[in-house]
């Protein structure tokens, strides 16, 4: 985890609003020197769980998550943002806010993927406002699927998702938790 916020203080930047940009290393391009040890502090933690697939959702949470999947060996199912034409009426939904984007929109999953005998671990890249989390927890609940853990590479705790997603009873595991963004470039992490 120290390797993480080391990368997040030398190539991150906060922008207005509070968004921390870390695409020089996490998003979009993929870099192992990040991956990999994200990767085994992750499955460390949840490796006990016996998690059956991991859940996130496109685009930026896929790489955490296959990482992930690749070395607890389990499949990774991405909920879509928007619903292709290969989903039919099948299919979970629950609503998102994006607040990077600025944007609502469905998040879909269609029901072959997932069902009531799996255990899902869910990974994601950022927790803010845990808009994305309430809707992959919906996702979860409504195939009845047990919900093993959350599993999170950088928390922004100050916009308080995690604190929201933990009062709904799910355990929040965050690599990295930022207590504190301000312009031009100052980054507080929690202890």
């Amino acid at each position: 985890m120290q390797m993480l916020r080391e990368r997040i203080l030398e190539l991150g930047y906060v922008l207005p609003g509070g968004v921390l940009n870390v695409n020089a290393f996490l998003n979009p391009p993929v870099r192992h020197q990040v991956t990999c040890p994200d990767r085994q502090d992750l499955c460390g933690h949840f490796r006990s769980r016996r998690a059956t697939k991991i859940v996130t959702i496109e685009t930026s949470g896929i790489a955490a998550a296959v990482t992930t999947g690749i070395e607890l060996q389990v499949p990774v199912v991405f909920a879509r943002k928007a619903r292709p034409s290969t989903i039919g009426d099948d299919h979970y939904t629950a609503p998102a806010y994006s607040y990077t984007k600025q944007a609502h929109s469905d998040v879909i999953v269609a029901k072959q993927f997932i069902s009531s005998n799996d255990r899902l671990l869910v990974i994601d890249d950022f927790l803010a406002r845990g808009e994305a989390l309430s809707a992959l927890t919906s996702i979860v609940s409504q195939a009845a699927a047990v919900l093993v853990g959350i599993g999170i590479v950088i928390e922004k705790a100050f916009q308080r998702g995690g604190e929201k997603v933990c009062a709904a009873g799910h355990e929040v595991y965050s690599l990295a938790r930022i207590k504190r963004l301000s312009p031009p470039n100052r980054i507080e992490f929690v202890q």
